[in-house]
């Protein structure tokens, strides 16, 4: 099993099935474009990117753990601090 870990703890809304569907609406925008595309990147003007992927999220461990250790809401608090952090590690860390 690979040891690989993510150089920076980032978390995105890059999900496979929906980031497949924004890429297809985004090359089916650029082929239905009726004037004319010129060489080159200019074809990412036609669609914005940002659509593809919207949010990333950066979070350290040890901002996971103050988060855990002064919440208030009972969803966060249902977990062991043991717990936590393997899901910091799931979300943010592992590839």
């Amino acid at each position: 099993m690979s040891r690989s870990f993510k150089k920076t703890p980032v978390c995105s809304d890059h999900a496979t099935p929906y980031t497949r569907l924004a890429k297809r609406m985004a090359s089916k925008a650029v082929r239905r474009y009726k004037d004319e595309i010129a060489n080159g990147k200019w074809y990412q003007k036609v669609y914005c990117s940002w659509n593809i992927c919207d949010y990333r999220f950066y979070q350290t461990k040890q901002q996971a753990i103050l988060e855990w250790e002064t919440a208030r809401s009972a969803w966060k608090r249902r977990w062991s601090r043991a717990g936590w952090i393997n899901d910091w590690e799931r979300t943010y860390r592992r590839k």
